[in-house]
């Protein structure tokens, strides 16, 4: 089937969406970068390791970097490989790396957690740290951000490198590559200076552009709340489908991940799960993703399915709803009145009519995970994650 695009609807959602993210309200006080110089602010933060780490815990380093970075950033997630190197490669030299969490997990919209599993309070600091085998301490300030507005650090990932004197030697880019692929780097430039130092010399340069995502203050709490509120009053549809259009969405002639779950108005597992689905949905709008619902009762019961689907909000996301738009479709939610069996064979043969079901299925058609029961959503956001990708490519 040829794959049809009105980018018109997809554009206006987008520069909708654009404007609003810029929409945020200037902050009260300006965040100031510590310049080269400068001495190390202290600190005295609660770390995955379920401790309070402090800075004169590191004392005995003769080189102190402090690394702000965070769970959901691509580019602090494409950087990850990176910063467990540069901690393995100088593990023999007096040199200790310390990564911080400058983020208020308030201040992140859903939909900005797109190629993360995890958002950014210090429990899925922890899921986070763990899953990605972290070789160095991981610190949380996202309650007061008092030292990340000491330190002024501005983005995820941003680097600070100080000397015995713990004064400030660099500051910036861990190097000059967005992506995840270490194939991208051009300019070394943190293990350019952690050589520098080690040797007894001034790096060559001494600051950097950091680049990455922008640290999440609170003032911006309120455009969190202003986006919920925004999905709340998002309209609910639900329409009839029948074998064709089943075997329509089955072949995903899209460029889009399609989730698919068969549900039902009295399955409690099914109940149990919509929120999640809703969040998931939410979450990847921006990643070209697919949420779709298809409810298994009868007509006569459609009433109360639209009901339910009103009262746990599944509406579409504006990026998927422009995308919906473009497939000439108008829902993401429908109700499939014939039989089981006609259902399994128009979208996942494999499925044994156990409630409920869900499938994603890829852009090229293919059923990429299957699961018959209530989901777990870190599983399922993890195979999303993969199949999606963590950070930026450049292709």
């Amino acid at each position: 089937m040829e794959k049809k695009y009105l980018l018109a609807p997809f554009a206006v959602a987008l520069g909708s969406i654009l404007v609003f993210a810029n929409a945020a309200p200037k902050s009260s006080t300006h965040v100031n970068t510590l310049e080269p110089g400068s001495r190390a602010p202290d600190f005295d933060l609660p770390g995955v390791d379920g401790k309070n780490h402090r800075l004169s815990d590191y004392d005995s380093a003769d080189i102190l970097a402090i690394l702000f970075t965070c769970n959901h950033c691509p580019s602090a997630q494409g950087a990850e490989s990176r910063i467990k190197s540069i901690v393995e490669d100088y593990s023999d030299k007096s040199f200790q790396l310390v990564a911080i969490s400058p983020n208020d997990p308030e201040s992140v919209r859903l939909n900005e957690l797109g190629y993360s599993v995890y958002g950014d309070t210090l429990e899925d600091m922890k899921r986070h740290a763990e899953d990605n085998d972290f070789n160095f301490p991981f610190l949380y300030d996202g309650d007061t951000q008092s030292v990340t507005k000491a330190y002024g650090a501005t983005a995820t990932p941003h680097i600070f490198l100080f000397d015995k004197e713990r004064k400030l030697r660099y500051v910036g880019r861990i190097d000059d590559s967005r992506y995840g692929d270490p194939e991208t780097i051009k300019s070394h430039d943190a293990r350019e200076a952690i050589d520098a130092l080690l040797a007894g010399k001034n790096p060559s340069v001494a600051k950097t552009r950091a680049h990455g995502c922008s640290t999440k203050w609170s003032y911006k709490k309120n455009l969190v709340t202003e986006y919920n509120e925004k999905f709340a009053a998002k309209e609910v549809t639900l329409e009839e489908i029948d074998e064709s259009g089943l075997k329509v969405l089955r072949e995903n002639a899209t460029d889009k991940l399609r989730l698919i779950n068969f549900w039902a108005t009295w399955c409690g597992p099914c109940l149990a799960e919509m929120p999640y689905l809703v969040e998931v949905g939410r979450q990847f709008e921006t990643r070209g993703f697919d949420m779709i619902t298809i409810c298994t009762d009868t007509v006569e019961v459609k009433d109360k399915a639209h009901t339910l689907l009103k009262r746990f909000n599944v509406a579409m996301p504006d990026l998927t709803e422009a995308s919906v738009r473009e497939e000439g479709r108008s829902t993401n939610n429908y109700l499939f009145p014939g039989d089981t069996d006609s259902l399994a064979e128009a979208v996942d043969p494999e499925w044994q009519g156990t409630m409920p079901h869900t499938i994603l299925i890829s852009a090229e058609g293919e059923i990429i995970y299957r699961h018959s029961g209530e989901v777990d959503p870190v599983e399922l956001k993890t195979v999303i994650v993969e199949h999606l990708g963590r950070w930026y490519s450049p292709k």
